[in-house]
Order: structure tokens, then sequence, then C-alpha cells
């Protein structure tokens, strides 16, 4: 089942949160959207209320308090930018108010040369989570996947050192276009692929995680308390690059659906 969060009035911002007037939740049913009362992180039963896609503004399919993401958890993505490997887990946070939806514009900011698309799997928790040492109940807390575009403007990650500016930007996270529980997909064996103007430039497989997703959660959730809505981005394969105003980039992960953002300047 692919669950998808939407509004029924067009200028609802991506970043609404759940009790925002017109915000519903709803699953793929055919070529239409079929509402739900309730939420599927929680209690929820289907509607007779169905929607086409143009008639509503879908929205990322998470309402995260915060967004943790894993740097350089793909080999040889680590070594195309000369990084080491690292021995742990190096998190990093992006800020909700980055979020966008997929079909929303990714806005070049004036203050980068060069802005790279990265795509990613995205883990979505479903309950408020404790620390956990066993990848495998840590990973209980997580409710499904979606598709990640982590967005980095590369010129200001190397002047800064620290990721925040880099990754920080208004729109510097599209996320969609649905969410599919993980009791229905194999977290662990997904192809994750990005294409820009329709060209392939990343092709990857979570196969091939330095940290697995359990392992990734547990860490995560020895930091920090993980809240339901709330993303964990896993990890970019190798193939990164830079992204120009007018390309459309697209990011694509089996079993889930693709994740497109036109990119404009800002």
């Amino acid at each position: 089942m692919k669950f998808v969060r939407f509004s029924i009035m067009k200028e609802t911002p991506p970043t609404a949160p759940g009790t925002a007037p017109g915000v519903r939740w709803g699953f793929i049913d055919g070529d239409r959207f079929r509402q739900i009362h309730g939420d599927p992180l929680g209690q929820w039963i289907p509607t007779e209320r169905y929607y086409r896609p143009k008639e509503v503004r879908l929205l990322p399919p998470c309402c995260p308090s915060k967004i943790v993401c894993i740097g350089r958890n793909y080999v040889e993505h680590a070594r195309e930018l000369s990084n080491p490997l690292p021995a742990e887990p190096l998190l990093f946070l992006k800020p909700p108010s980055s979020l966008i939806a997929s079909g929303d514009a990714i806005l070049y900011p004036p203050q980068a040369t060069r802005v790279d698309y990265e795509g990613e799997l995205g883990l979505v928790i479903g309950r408020r989570s404790r620390p956990e040492e066993d990848p495998a109940a840590a990973l209980e807390y997580v409710f499904g996947y979606t598709c990640v575009n982590d967005v980095t403007a590369r010129d200001l990650q190397k002047r800064d050192v620290q990721f925040t500016r880099a990754k920080g930007f208004d729109t510097f996270c599209a996320v969609g276009p649905c969410l599919v529980p993980r009791a229905e997909l194999d977290g662990a064996a997904l192809a994750v692929r990005t294409y820009l103007d329709g060209e392939p430039k990343q092709d990857g497989h979570t196969r091939d995680l330095i940290f697995s997703l359990g392992a990734i959660s547990s860490f995560i959730s020895q930091v920090m308390t993980l809240e339901p809505g709330d993303l964990i981005a896993t990890g970019t394969p190798a193939g990164v690059g830079p992204m120009a105003p007018g390309s459309i980039v697209t990011v694509e992960i089996e079993g889930i659906g693709s994740l497109e953002s036109p990119v404009r300047r800002r």
C-alpha cells in the first residue's frame, strides 16, 4: 500500500502540519487517491472519497519534528568526495523548513555556485522511540519508507566544513511521492537511482549501505528521541553531481516510486 498526504487547498505549503485546513491522508487506488479517516501511523479506516492527483496539492508523506541524515554511508560515495570511511554513523540535521513534495521546485540560492542532488532512501518513524542497542528492535520504530533528495550546496559545505548551511536552505529536502509500510518492503533490498533530465546519474542499492537501517536507527535512538513522523535520510550512493536551474532531477526507488523536482533560481 502506498500512502499519500495531500491537501484539497492548492495553496497549502509543503511544511503544513496535519492539523492545517484541507490536509488529508489517503492511499493510491488505481489512478486516484482514496482518502482515509485517521493517520497511517496510527488507526485509520478507508472512506469512499476519491481524488484525482490533479485535483489536490501533494504534500511530503510525513510531518517531521526533525530530519536526521546520515553522511558517507556508501563506500563509493565517501571515496568520490575523498572522505575517509566513518567508524560510526555520521549524523547531521536538516530543518523541517527545507521540506518540499514531489513536483515542487528546488530553488537555487544565490549564495551557492554548485548545488548537488543526493538520492536516498528515507525512513519515517511510526512511534516514539527509546534508546535501543539492538538494531532489530530499533528498526521496529520505523513505520515505512519514502524517497528523499538531500539537496546540498557543495561549495558551501566545503567552505563551512559543517553541513548546516549547505543542506538547510528552504526546498533542500524533497520527499515523496508516497510512504510504503516497512512490513510491505524489504528496505535492505532496494535499488536507489537518480536521473538528471532523464539521464542516469546514481545507481546504488541499499544492500551496499555501510551501516544497516537497523544500525542507523539504533545509533540515532541512543542520541535523541525520535517522534512519530520524524524522517531519517539514510545516505546517498556514488554519482552525486550538480544541478542547474531549468533541470529536472528524479529520485527513483523500487517499490516506492519516483520523486521529481524541477530546479529554478530563487
